[in-house]
């Protein structure tokens, strides 16, 4: 047995893609367009990691414009990703307007939430790095 993929629903493709690309720092390893089932599915991975991917489905607006709302089940928690130094990771994601909702407090682990609420943990790969400003003074935001 093989690991594949997570998939995720995104109502914003290009709002999902400035996130999960440009803020969070993954590379597209492919996309596909599927003209007769009105959808596009967009391949991402770590950076060195193409075996850990996550899978963007965009399912486009029904013909009368319409947009289907997809709610979070209380069984998914979050996506976890590895990172050299989750004080530049967080930083990053703020330099792209991502709000930090659990900051790295403890120089091991951070929260944040996707454009279309998805839980994203961000880990210290090796020993937690010192406490430092500003992210021993920040306060939680919201939930993750």
């Amino acid at each position: 047995m093989k690991y594949l993929h997570t998939m995720v629903r995104v109502t914003d493709l290009e709002a999902s893609l400035a996130f999960y690309r440009d803020a969070l720092g993954l590379e597209v390893a492919r996309r596909t367009e599927h003209e007769q089932g009105r959808f596009t599915l967009v391949y991402l991975s770590a950076p060195g990691d193409p075996t850990a991917q996550i899978e963007l489905t965009y399912n486009w607006p029904a013909p009368d414009g319409t947009v289907e709302t997809y709610t979070g089940g209380r069984s998914f928690g979050h996506v976890a990703y590895a990172v050299d130094n989750i004080y530049a990771a967080c930083q990053r994601l703020m330099e792209h307007g991502v709000t930090i909702n659990r900051p790295p407090r403890d120089g091991r682990m951070a929260f944040v939430r996707s454009p279309d609420g998805i839980s994203i943990e961000l880990l210290q790969a090796g020993p937690a790095l010192p406490p430092a400003e500003p992210w021993t003074a920040m306060p939680n935001i919201g939930s993750w």
